[in-house]
């Protein structure tokens, strides 16, 4: 091997190396934040049982919007989990997005919905809609036919017809747990309106035992590829939006569970259209319209309350769903872009939109480079392979020990599952971690860059098999 390969070498090696420990030293500091928020969180609300949040003076009125594309499978059960909602005043509003399977059909006949003559304000701009109707038995429940135009204008289609402040965007495939609403709107509540967003936990609902729209008990799956998703999904939220959100620097709160004002989402021009991470970009555009007025307003991540989604069972579909999750997260840091390192948007500027860059958005291209450089390093011998078992105690660090830390934090703070012989599941596959899954979803996140460079904007579509076990049609 020549001097210059050789340098060549050392010189990558290097570079992965110090990435690593900039990483690690980075999710050091969101576990601290994240282990003193949570210690702070269930110190305070341990005692206030769901009659408490309920009995709150100024509860603010919400319109739930459920953008729908083909959910014929869960649609029944996730709208039966809104009607179940404990929440004072609400409606929910289904916007069908020009499904081509029977969701109109099953929706219509089981709320036995008519329709109705209803002016629209057309504040956003949308695709037409062609028809509404309103449900018999359940008058806070109504139903949007409209053009094909995407989730984003199915959103701004809802937004356009709800009548209360706030709206709550829920996915088609998901269940919310009863006092879920409650706890979410808590924030804006208590701080008279000065958080103007807020999102909360998504967890996986494969496995778990869902009947009418309630979730009856929680298990896990039995399938690999679910549980690595939720192991992941506890690391996200309940480590990383934890910490992010505690000094108002959280860029993302899940499109599946979010609370939005109103008010605020109409001014900033609604859902982008020509993205597929719509709920990533508001949230950035809404974290820049704050600092651009010079407001004191914040978006706010809240842990506990838990809303269930159907997850990727195959490798197929998992695949298409990361790779548009990165594509996503580098169209709207890219659209944002004037705000990295700016002192004028503040924390979000100066620390969120970095961490994003270089750790989030980049970091699959590095770490991609990482298990090449092992490869090759266990080839060659010598120093390299001495340097490259370094960088795998340094990759397990970060892909396998957080994620059983992670693991930990769940089972001491939220409770989520409560069988011991789940987490006992959870925390070894958590080990397992960096050996399979983590390439995968490196490799996939990459596809994702590639995608973003081409500027393919297809979507991807998830075959849905349903939440419930016992199925609201017998």
């Amino acid at each position: 091997m020549s001097t210059f390969t050789s340098y060549l070498l050392l010189f990558f090696g290097g570079i992965i190396f110090v990435y690593m420990l900039l990483v690690i030293f980075s999710y050091s500091t969101m576990f601290l934040y994240a282990l003193l928020q949570l210690r702070k969180e269930y110190k305070l609300d341990k005692h206030e049982s769901d009659e408490e949040l309920s009995d709150i003076t100024y509860v603010k009125p919400v319109s739930i919007i459920v953008p729908a594309y083909n959910e014929e499978a869960g649609i029944l059960d996730s709208v039966h989990s809104l009607l179940s909602l404990s929440y004072p005043q609400m409606e929910v509003i289904v916007v069908n997005d020009g499904s081509s399977d029977k969701t109109q059909d099953k929706m219509i006949a089981h709320f036995q919905m008519e329709p109705i003559q209803k002016v629209i304000r057309q504040q956003l701009d949308t695709k037409p809609v062609t028809a509404v109707y309103r449900s018999t038995i359940h008058p806070n429940l109504l139903f949007i036919t409209k053009q094909n135009g995407g989730k984003a204008d199915a959103l701004n289609a809802g937004i356009n017809l709800s009548k209360y402040p706030y709206f709550c965007s829920v996915d088609g495939d998901s269940i919310l747990e009863s006092t879920s609403l409650l706890k979410v709107m808590k924030p804006i509540i208590t701080s008279n309106e000065e958080v103007i967003a807020s999102g909360g936990s998504i967890r996986i609902a494969n496995g778990t035992d869902i009947q009418m729209g309630s979730v009856m008990s929680v298990s896990l799956s039995e399938k690999s590829l679910v549980i690595m998703q939720v192991i992941e999904y506890l690391r996200a939220f309940l480590v990383g939006r934890v910490a992010l959100s505690k000094h108002n620097m959280v860029l993302i709160i899940s499109g599946a569970f979010s609370v939005f004002s109103k008010k605020w989402v109409i001014e900033a021009g609604g859902y982008l259209k020509s993205t597929v991470g719509e709920d990533m970009e508001l949230v950035v555009r809404l974290h820049r319209m704050i600092k651009e007025q010079k407001s004191s307003n914040r978006i706010e991540f809240v842990p506990d309350p838990v809303c269930w989604t159907e997850a990727p069972e195959n490798i197929k579909g998992l695949r298409r769903q990361r790779a548009r999750w990165h594509r996503g997260l580098l169209e709207s840091l890219w659209k944002h872009r004037k705000m990295t390192l700016n002192p004028k948007y503040g924390a979000v500027g100066m620390i969120s939109f970095p961490y994003f860059w270089l750790i989030e958005c980049l970091g699959p291209l590095i770490e991609l480079g990482g298990y090449i450089y092992i490869v090759y390093a266990f080839f060659t011998g010598g120093i390299y392979f001495e340097f490259a078992i370094v960088l795998v105690l340094l990759f397990i660090l970060y892909g396998s020990v957080f994620s059983m830390i992670s693991v930990l934090f769940e089972a001491w703070s939220l409770k989520t599952y409560p069988k011991i012989t789940d987490l006992i599941r959870l925390f070894m596959y958590s080990f397992t971690e960096v050996f399979w899954y983590r390439p995968l979803t490196i490799f996939w996140r990459c596809e994702g860059i590639l995608q973003f460079f081409l500027k393919r904007d297809e979507w991807g579509h998830m075959e849905r098999r349903g939440l419930s076990r016992k199925g609201l049609e017998e």
